[in-house]
């Protein structure tokens, strides 16, 4: 597989049915091949180059986290006392099942999470009991979404 960070040259068909799937990743092939006006086998070779490639990176199911009574997503930038923290805070930040994110930021933080919790009691355990029981985590600041508003995958 080619590295993901290296560019790839799509056509205008590879595009149809990129955002024939990415609007429905359950859309049968040959409906899409119908749409476009090709073959099946002809979708199928070409998903089988794009995913070569390393463009698509799988499909999924997404599951609404409200309908779990997960209500509360919060954004956490994360001071750390030195640098060489990062992977170890990484580490064991990943071991919280709440953080759905983690980024290496520029800026005043060094990290930057992303939680998704119950309610806002949920939030608080989560910080004062795992997140900055870490070592190496110096201090925290927390933003709380109040509704997300766009929510989308690059345009093709």
């Amino acid at each position: 597989m080619k590295s993901t960070e290296e560019n790839i040259k799509i056509d205008g068909i590879d595009k149809k049915i990129l955002r024939f799937l990415m609007a429905d990743a359950r859309k049968p092939i040959l409906e899409i091949a119908r749409h476009i006006g090709i073959s099946g086998a002809a979708i199928h070779q070409r998903l089988r180059k794009l995913e070569a490639s390393g463009l698509i990176a799988g499909s999924k199911f997404i599951v609404n986290p409200k309908v779990l009574g997960y209500t509360t997503m919060a954004y956490i930038g994360i001071y750390l006392d030195k640098a060489m923290s990062n992977p170890l805070a990484v580490k064991e930040l990943e071991k919280i099942p709440e953080v759905l994110e983690c980024h290496y930021t520029t800026g005043n933080w060094s990290i930057l999470i992303k939680v998704l919790c119950r309610d806002n009691e949920h939030l608080m355990n989560v910080l004062n009991k795992d997140i900055q029981q870490i070592e190496g985590v110096s201090r925290t600041e927390t933003f709380i979404s109040l509704n997300q508003q766009i929510d989308r995958q690059i345009t093709i």
